[in-house]
């Protein structure tokens, strides 16, 4: 697993081992900030059920202004640490260790873009989703990972599904606020 474009490009990041760990690959990471290249620098990015970091760190190197880190495992926080540390991008980062859904709740920053990428299976994508909307900037993104066969709902209220993206068993799902939807 590696930074594949911007400051840190070609820096290997560590990643969790285990049979619980599902690390987004790279086919997929591409394409995610394929779909954001343009429009990630100088924004806030926030990278929950962190894991490794890649997301965040990739958002970073390709410019973004600052990213927040959200793990409720301190193996993933250590990582996410380590990763930063590495690729030299901790002075733009925040880690924090919480569970993501009682971040979502007490959440009171803002961001541009939102990556979620729970544990498939958990309903945790759901409980996020349904949380995600008061922390995003109007002209903000949130972006899902899930299996193809996940059902995600429609709307979030102003936030609207957007586009939806199929990699093989994975499915990448954006939301946008409607006032920008085409």
């Amino acid at each position: 697993m590696r930074v594949i474009t911007g400051s840190a490009r070609g820096r290997k990041l560590e990643q969790l081992v285990g049979d619980d760990v599902r690390p987004t690959t790279d086919r997929v990471k591409e394409a995610v900030f394929s779909v954001i290249q343009f429009d990630i620098e100088g924004r806030r990015f926030l990278d929950m059920f962190a894991g490794s970091g890649q997301m965040g760190i990739e958002a970073l190197s390709r410019g973004a202004r600052e990213a927040v880190f959200v793990d409720n495992r301190k193996e993933s926080i250590a990582i996410v640490r380590r990763n930063l540390e590495s690729t030299k991008l901790s002075p733009n980062a925040k880690v924090i260790q919480m569970d993501s859904i009682s971040y979502l709740n007490i959440g009171k920053e803002k961001f541009d873009f939102v990556f979620l990428d729970p544990p498939y299976g958990t309903g945790l994508l759901q409980a996020a989703l349904a949380k995600t909307e008061p922390i995003m900037n109007k002209t903000g993104l949130i972006i899902c990972e899930s299996p193809v066969e996940e059902l995600l709902p429609e709307s979030l209220s102003d936030f609207v599904k957007f586009r939806e993206y199929k990699y093989g068993k994975i499915k990448i799902t954006t939301y946008c606020h409607s006032d920008f939807a085409e």
